[in-house]
């Protein structure tokens, strides 16, 4: 079937849209290629139709449960074989799809890029047929980029390690220095990205920042103009979705609020009844819209500033996809920039956090080194993203190397006797599953396999023991679970000056850090250039537009926007510093420094506080909205 019959009867679209066929027709020519596409004009086409006409699976790695489930959703509607793997679905749906993938009887596998570090899936990859990796939200691929991802870093050596021939990268948001690190990550040459352009002529364009105090009663006024109209109203804070929600309701608006703190379930009912349009209104923080595919949002409402301008982009581009008009709002000013900037400043470790992680690869006996990820960001205080970033920066310096990551504990539910198990085996096999049973410990409702025992008391390894475990469950003898993820990483080099590499580290952080904090205030700058908000945006993705002023832009109505916002806040030198921070410095003890008093004092969750529980004493974020930097040097001197 060719592709244009294929796209009219099993996806009923009469045409393809810009940059679609140029795609489709590189990866099924056998070459790995990038689309970089606006929100919303058909990236997912580019991977669905060729998945239809490969001979093996399609595996999607997508960074969020809704973007699987809003694609999986339209898969399944067009009688596309595909489904997904994630932690909601019960152990049977999740066996039924891996015997599925084994059996190639799927076309598409979606999965988030943490599972390739999953023991057993990983054992189970093994066994199946894969055409193509698609890397959808692709420039989290890139230090450079808005949204990086360690984990990402890492995909291209899963496809040399799986033997998957082709790649397909899928993103709506790359600047000219992004496109060229994925570029050289996957090796795809320069003639097989197809760039559509991200200019979009039925989005307005608005920007009417507005005090803090007034925001509210703004929004609401926006709101009631057509309070069915489908509308996303975006904010930082987990709590300011709810109590914004909430005012919302109170007066007279059907709204939901949504933020990634909510249970899956909770968040999918959500997501499903937006869609639907019970729900016209949701306000929620940046978990809520990516992969969303609604085609009437008539309005895409910032009533906290975006953390930068590709996150604005690619936010308001869920706007409008039906072609017709939609309202792209700002309400924000510069009151909320220090928020922002807060969660930068959090995620940069102290220099002594990372001496500690250092000095453990230092002192490690072994050739290799184990950590468990959330127990090692409770000792060092490191955030866990920016401690994944840590290990990254570690292993580009040649200081260690990633493994694989395993599984501490196994247990099973037994479905079936043990011994009528071992019985189903002869000879040396038969001896193998009797040695794994006989060093077992039974609980109350499972029983635990000491792996460590069955390698001590037979000569055997440790992947066949996994391998045993996921066929006897695969058989419906036993109901098996693993907990305790253990990530090794090899130590290729010790011979290294802590202080001198802890410095480097830090440098790096430092210098992410300042690269972060541009980013908001090129943002803002942006915001309240005197130039065609729709020309900007267009250039700053190096796209080039052939005229002045769209026409359909605030800037190109009304004029330049004033994003600045009247300081009221008292002098930080008029808080009686002792008052403020005496009930921290006793509860902290000696973990105390500068750096954590000023997370303290700035609202800035570490991991070290839900230890000590300094989220509960009472002047948390009591400076939240002075800069981070003002604070600190307020502290260093008093």
């Amino acid at each position: 079937m060719n592709i244009i019959t294929q796209l009219q009867q099993t996806f009923g679209f009469e045409s393809f849209k810009k940059g679609q066929q140029e795609t489709i027709t590189k990866i099924l020519a056998g070459k790995s290629a990038c689309a970089i596409f606006p929100t919303g004009s058909g990236k997912s086409l580019c991977y669905q139709l060729p998945a239809l006409q490969l001979p093996g699976i399609t595996l999607v790695v997508s960074p969020l449960l809704s973007l699987m489930k809003d694609q999986l959703d339209f898969l399944l509607k067009h009688n596309v074989s595909a489904a997904r793997l994630d932690s909601s679905l019960e152990r049977e749906q999740y066996n039924q799809v891996l015997e599925k993938a084994k059996q190639n009887e799927l076309k598409i596998l979606m999965i988030s890029v943490e599972r390739f570090k999953n023991e057993r899936f990983r054992s189970q990859l093994q066994r199946m047929q894969i055409s193509l990796l698609v890397v959808d939200e692709a420039h989290c691929i890139s230090e450079w980029g808005h949204n990086f991802r360690p984990d990402y870093l890492k995909l291209p050596l899963y496809k040399q390690e799986f033997n998957i021939s082709q790649t397909l990268l899928l993103t709506a948001t790359a600047t000219k220095q992004v496109i060229v690190d994925m570029q050289e990550k996957f090796s795809i040459q320069t003639e097989d990205v197809v760039i559509t352009g991200f200019y979009r002529n039925n989005l307005f364009l608005q920007m009417s920042p507005t005090p803090v105090q007034q925001r509210k009663l703004s929004l609401l006024k926006r709101i009631q103009e057509d309070a069915k109209a489908p509308t996303i109203v975006y904010v930082t804070l987990q709590k300011t979705a709810q109590w914004v929600s909430d005012y919302l309701k109170d007066n007279g608006i059907n709204s939901h609020h949504f933020h990634a703190g909510m249970k899956t379930e909770e968040k999918e009912l959500i997501q499903n009844q937006f869609m639907q349009g019970s729900i016209p209104c949701i306000v929620a923080t940046i978990a809520f819209g990516m992969g969303i595919d609604k085609s009437n949002v008539r309005r895409v409402i910032h009533y906290d500033l975006p953390k930068s301008i590709e996150n604005y982009s690619q936010e308001i581009g869920r706007s409008g996809r039906d072609g017709q008009t939609a309202l792209c709002e700002i309400m924000a000013n510069n009151d909320s920039l220090n928020i922002q900037e807060n969660f930068v400043y959090g995620d940069t470790p102290e220099k002594v956090a990372i001496k500690q992680l250092l000095e453990q690869i230092k002192i490690t006996q072994e050739p290799f080194w184990e950590i468990k990820m959330v127990s090692l960001s409770n000792e060092t205080n490191i955030r866990v993203l920016p401690l994944k970033t840590l290990l990254v920066y570690l292993e580009m310096d040649g200081i260690i190397k990633p493994q694989y990551t395993y599984f501490e504990e196994y247990s099973f539910k037994n479905l079936q006797d043990t011994q009528a198990i071992i019985n189903r085996f002869q000879g040396e096999r038969k001896a193998f599953i009797s040695a794994l049973f006989a060093n077992c410990t039974v609980k109350q409702k499972f029983t635990y396999v000491d792996i460590q025992s069955i390698l001590k008391n037979y000569q055997t390894d440790r992947n066949r023991i996994i391998v045993a475990l996921e066929y006897f469950e695969e058989k419906g003898l036993l109901e098996l679970q693993a907990k305790q993820a253990v990530e090794r990483f090899s130590i290729v080099n010790k011979d290294f000056d802590i202080e001198v590499l802890a410095d480097e580290m830090f440098e790096k952080f430092s210098q992410k850090e300042s690269v972060e904090i541009k980013r908001i205030h090129n943002m803002l700058d942006f915001f309240a250039a005197d130039k065609c908000l729709s020309k900007q945006l267009a250039n700053y993705f190096g796209e080039d537009l052939d005229f002045d002023k769209c026409g359909h832009c605030s800037h190109c109505i009304n004029g330049q926007a004033d994003f600045s916002s009247p300081n009221n806040l008292q002098s930080i030198d008029e808080y009686d510093f002792q008052q403020l921070t005496g009930e921290f410095v006793e509860q902290i003890a000696d973990k105390y420094s500068h750096s954590n008093l000023c997370k303290y004092l700035c609202g800035i969750a570490t991991p070290i506080f839900r230890k000590y529980k300094i989220r509960q004493l009472p002047n948390f974020a009591k400076l939240e909205q002075y800069p981070y930097a003002e604070v600190l040097q307020w502290i260093e001197g008093s």
